[in-house]
């Protein structure tokens, strides 16, 4: 417990050191959402019926960024091989980096959700959705994301292949999380957070194998 633990911290560090992706990503998430009006226009009867998907989708956005360093930048130093070598199976080690990743990135982007749903009019019932959608379905970004990076650990320049493998994987988490907060007007709404709270808890209970089983695949653990 005290190697996850010392894991998890060392990352959730990184992470928030200059280039280490957490800050990039809110601040990313912010700037894409703010741009939206702009390209829409003024209707606010509009951006209030997409606010929930148009969050929803930089959110995913925003958690793409720091995805490519989940695994890489210790597998360049060398970090990674005493990483399969030490006492803490690659399982638990995965498993702290999602939980890192998470509380840097997924996290930051679920509290800055209701200032930027004031500026897309989002209605004043669908902010409890929209907080409880991102909160419930961002774990499973990370989950899913942890897959890709493992897979593509050995690629140099793989942000790109990453992004491939990973954006359709996340799909459902989009269809259900905007369907959440569009929904909650009608009976829909319920039905969207029950199957999106399945696929995270899915995503999160198989990405730590999954991604474990990517890394001994490149590494050769």
């Amino acid at each position: 417990m005290k190697a996850f633990t010392a894991l998890l911290s060392r990352d959730m560090r990184l992470a928030f050191r200059a280039g280490g992706g957490a800050s990039l990503a809110a601040a990313f998430f912010a700037l894409v959402s703010a741009l939206v009006p702009f390209g829409v226009g003024a209707d606010l009867a509009l951006l209030g019926r997409i606010a929930g998907g148009v969050l929803w989708v930089s959110a995913a956005l925003a958690a793409l960024l720091s995805l490519d360093r989940l695994f890489q930048a210790d597998f360049e130093d060398g970090s990674l091989d005493v990483l399969a070598l030490s006492p803490l199976s690659l399982e638990a080690a995965s498993a702290a980096k999602i939980l890192a990743h998470w509380i840097t990135t997924g996290l930051p982007l679920v509290v800055l959700s209701p200032v930027l749903g004031l500026l897309l009019n989002l209605p004043p019932p669908a902010f409890g959705a929209l907080v409880g959608s991102l909160l419930i379905g961002t774990p499973a970004l990370s989950a899913v994301g942890a897959i890709g990076a493992a897979l593509t650990l050995s690629i140099r320049r793989g942000g790109l292949i990453l992004a491939l493998i990973v954006l359709p994987l996340i799909t459902p988490a989009l269809i259900f999380g905007a369907g959440a907060v569009s929904g909650v007007f009608d009976e829909t709404g319920r039905g969207a957070f029950l199957f999106l709270a399945a696929f995270s808890v899915a995503a999160v209970a198989l990405s730590p194998f999954a991604s474990a089983a990517g890394v001994r695949l490149n590494v050769g653990g």
